[in-house]
């Protein structure tokens, strides 16, 4: 009976079973929670380099189309000015604004 007393002091002054446990369970929820949080890091780095690839593309589209309408300008000027029978004035017009 002494020895089974012993050891309720003993457990007692060492904060009992649950001492070791705590630390433990501290650390599986701090795990846990970095866990989460580099999940949730992954996921926005994946989106964004994603939304980066999307906006990359859809940039280039649009410099295509815009260097397409720019050259349909020009040569709807270039015909515009040709068609006037103004020919000189025609080829300064389309130099001073090929400058622009």
């Amino acid at each position: 009976m002494t020895q089974i007393y012993d050891l309720q002091i003993i457990m007692a002054h060492s904060g009992g079973p649950q001492s070791h446990q705590r630390p433990i369970q501290q650390d599986w929820a701090h795990r846990e929670y970095i866990e989460v949080i580099t999940g949730s890091i992954k996921k926005i780095s994946d989106f964004l380099n994603s939304f980066d690839t999307s906006c990359r593309s859809r940039l280039a589209t649009l410099n295509d189309k815009l260097t397409q309408l720019e050259k349909r300008v020009e040569y709807i000027e270039a015909r515009v000015c040709y068609k006037r029978g103004d020919i000189i004035l025609a080829a300064v017009y389309c130099f001073i604004h090929k400058e622009q």
